[in-house]
């Protein structure tokens, strides 16, 4: 079709714009257009224009719109904590189109005519398609100012048809570190010659962020985190293997569309799963499980002194372990309690022993615990200095534990006894877990059982339980971080799909602003006194041993209208996740994670690994989450490697030795610690 100077060299209707959040889209929320490729004079671009109806032939009037005052400067973000913790601290923002509503017909001057847009091929960046099984195809086009322009969505497939047509005028590659990401690159063999040059940004050798990020993401999440900007968008969602290749093809991995993709299960734990009644899922058709109507959920008074010792026997055995835990999951504990309890849930009393059977273990445990700090106390200088390992372990501590809850009253001060016992503790669990060590976030997981015990021994073996239960977060393969965070996209497209459509159509998909919650237990998000009630909830192993990531869930569906109604992209999620901290009400989020739990639990079509992940095995009920089967309890992980360290040449002064001391009794309101 010619008109004008005009040369259409292809053209496909039913393209939409999805412009509304709500749960269910009615049909005034999807704005039907088509996608042209057109020629003008030396110039070739890219049209999307709105038309009437999605079955009308699309005869519209074509209008260029005026790229240029997109571009917008970089603003500075400050997250609000310690930078090495950000996820980002530079945000990229560009002018939106309001939501207006739509009207019978499309001219350019509608209000349905302002999400129209025209773009010159030379100013596209790269291209990223959908990823299987989300439902209606879509692409994403981003332009070389960093702009993402609205996700089109083929109902009646097309994609792959306009890549072919678009590699007439341009070459596609994929990039090496995301297949579902097309990089663009003009036909001169200059610039395509350089382009792939800086390709190299990504190589293992190369000391880029990014790069670092997808090779270690635990020292780049600490240390460089905070200088990410939008470059990182377009390499964080990578799959292992991925070879960079031209797209001669650029069908190429694309399944013919129906409109709705074939579905295919990404995450290797639920490859080949089937529903719980045994009957395959049928292919070619979205998933979708019916989930019942939500619990309203309301959190307990927490469990008071007289009730724990009416669960005492004359001789300190705990009775009636599972309505005490169960009591501790709905309710939490006073703060008189915790010092004594905490010992329980993390293993290291008893609860069948006798109080002087624990007493006799606490004094076993206090020599084997001086032994071991003996064997790093008794190393001189000149051994350490033939020994990099534990000076790299030391210096790693002490960089830490003097900006760990550093506001927190526990912790201020320069000589505050407070700060060498935490120091002593770490640098004695690396003699405890040689294969571990010290890595970077456990002064985190420690600070709170110190300050509860207030007792150096006790913090050791209580902070040792807790990692029994967690340091597979912090091992060097990240093989439990990445199945974690698989684990809670699962869930959270369960539970929501459409806020799943959405995160993965402003390539948050991957849920990596997560990685910190599960990685330290949500530590940095809420306030120091939420997190000491938040754990104690954590460790009783109810309602299944995951709940943790069910909280995850909880957080992301309080900001689900936050998010999808702001018209937010990649760097405005992040920096909007980033200043949620210190600012969520935990007992609202465990009420909403204890909801979905029970909402989840009561859905019969679950897979089984699903079931199995949130312990709804055979026989199994909601009313399992009252339960304190070992087998609902988190359990211990198997030892992991050493990870490297970035080994510092300097000896730092020794410590004086803290010995066994007992902190002054604090406040029992502790001052609420924001990160450092």
């Amino acid at each position: 079709m010619e008109s004008e100077g005009y040369k259409v060299v292809f053209e496909k209707d039913s393209v939409f714009l999805h412009t509304s959040a709500k749960r269910h889209q009615d049909q005034d929320s999807l704005i039907p257009g088509v996608i042209r490729i057109v020629e003008k004079g030396s110039d070739t671009v890219l049209q999307w224009t709105p038309v009437e109806e999605a079955g009308d032939a699309p005869q519209i009037v074509f209008s260029k719109k005026d790229l240029s005052g997109n571009t917008t400067e970089e603003v500075l973000f400050d997250p609000g904590y310690e930078p090495d913790w950000a996820v980002i601290s530079t945000v990229g923002t560009r002018p939106r189109v309001q939501d207006e509503p739509p009207v019978p017909v499309a001219p350019p001057s509608s209000p349905r005519g302002q999400w129209a847009f025209s773009i010159s091929l030379s100013e596209l960046k790269s291209i990223r398609k959908s990823r299987p099984g989300l439902g209606w195809s879509y692409l994403i086009f981003i332009t070389k100012d960093g702009v993402s322009l609205q996700a089109l969505h083929f109902h009646r497939g097309g994609t792959k048809a306009l890549l072919r047509a678009l590699c007439k005028y341009l070459i596609l590659a994929t990039s090496p570190k995301d297949s579902r990401l097309y990089l663009v690159y003009t036909h001169d063999s200059y610039a395509l010659s350089h382009s792939f040059d800086e390709l190299q940004l990504f190589d293992d050798n190369s000391s880029n962020l990014v790069s670092r990020f997808l090779q270690d993401p635990y020292t780049a999440a600490f240390g460089g985190f905070s200088k990410v900007t939008n470059f990182f968008r377009g390499a964080l969602h990578h799959e292992d293997g991925t070879a960079q290749r031209a797209l001669g093809d650029p069908s190429a991995g694309l399944e013919d569309e129906p409109g709705f993709e074939v579905i295919t299960c990404e995450n290797s734990w639920l490859r080949g799963a089937v529903p719980a009644n045994g009957l395959p899922w049928q292919m070619g058709v979205r998933l979708q499980v019916q989930l019942g109507e939500r619990p309203v959920v309301q959190r307990e008074p927490p469990v008071t002194e007289l009730e724990w010792e009416q669960h005492l026997d004359p001789e300190g055995r705990v009775t009636d372990v599972d309505r005490l835990r169960r009591r501790i999951f709905a309710g939490g504990l006073s703060t008189g309690l915790r010092k004594d309890v905490w010992k329980y849930l993390l293993g290291y009393y008893s609860w069948d022993n006798t109080s002087e059977e624990n007493r006799s273990h606490v004094r076993r445990k206090t020599d084997e615990y001086f032994r071991m700090k003996l064997q790093w106390k008794s190393v001189s200088e000149e051994q350490e200095q033939r020994n990099s390992l534990l000076r790299g372990y030391r210096s790693l501590i002490e960089r830490d534990v003097s900006r760990t809850d550093r506001n927190n009253k526990f912790y201020e001060g320069s000589e505050n006894p407070g700060l060498v016992l935490l120091n002593d503790v770490l640098m004695t669990y690396c003699m405890y877990n040689f294969d571990l060590g010290y890595v970077q976030g456990m002064s985190d997981l420690l600070s709170p059982v110190l300050y509860v015990t207030q007792n150096e021994v006790d913090a050791f073996w209580c902070f040792s339980g807790f990692m029994d239960l967690v340091h597979q977060n912090f091992e060097e393969s990240q093989e439990s971080m990445k199945r974690q965070l698989a684990q809670l996209t699962q869930l959270l497209r369960l539970l929501d799909p459409l806020l799943c459509d959405f995160l993965d159509s402003k390539e948050s998909g991957t849920l990596c602003f997560c990685f910190r919650w599960l990685l330290i237990w949500f530590k940095r998000e809420f306030a120091f006194t939420d997190v000491l009630q938040l754990w104690e909830v954590l460790w009783t192993g109810l309602p299944c041993p995951c709940f943790h990531l069910l909280v995850a869930c909880g957080i992301l569906d309080s900001e689900r209208e936050a998010l999808m109604n702001s018209g937010f992209g990649f760097n405005e999620i992040l920096k909007h996740i980033n200043e949620l901290t210190m600012k969520m009400n935990m007992n609202d989020i465990l009420c909403r994670a204890e909801a979905l739990y029970r909402q989840l639990a009561a859905t019969p079509e679950l897979l089984r690994p699903v079931q199995e992940l949130l312990g709804l095995g055979a026989g199994a009920s909601p009313s399992h989450s009252a339960s304190s089967d070992p087998a609902s309890s988190p359990q211990p992980l198997s030892p992991g490697q050493a990870p490297e360290l970035d080994l510092a040449d300097s000896i730092p002064p020794s410590q004086p030795d803290s010995s066994i001391e007992i902190l002054p009794t604090e406040d029992p309101s502790p001052c609420q610690s924001p990160s450092p």
